[in-house]
């Protein structure tokens, strides 16, 4: 029984550092791959460089080419920032 609370405050330690920190980590990855996977043509994006552009190619390789200011440019869909995207996507009450 001595053993198991010396060892107590470490086990703790643990749980204290996976529900806090390891978690939202991983449940944020599985929404950021989850939002890439839903891409599609058309779409307003910005990179997570800032540049905004219009998705206009979706490659099965995990890449997109998107239209900008400047061109055309091929980019990875992991360099799509989610939280941007969804701001400026957001309908006009939501901005405000």
């Amino acid at each position: 029984m001595e053993q198991i609370q010396s060892f107590l405050p470490i086990i703790l330690l643990f749980l204290v550092m996976y529900l806090f920190l390891i978690r939202p980590q991983m449940k944020k990855a599985k929404q950021e791959k989850q939002f890439a996977a839903q891409l599609k043509k058309g779409d307003k994006v910005i990179t997570t460089g800032g540049i905004h552009g219009k998705v206009l190619e979706l490659n099965e390789d995990g890449t997109c080419i998107i239209e900008c200011g400047a061109g055309k440019i091929k980019f990875e869909r992991a360099a799509i920032s989610m939280e941007r995207t969804a701001k400026i996507n957001a309908p006009e009450k939501e901005k405000k």
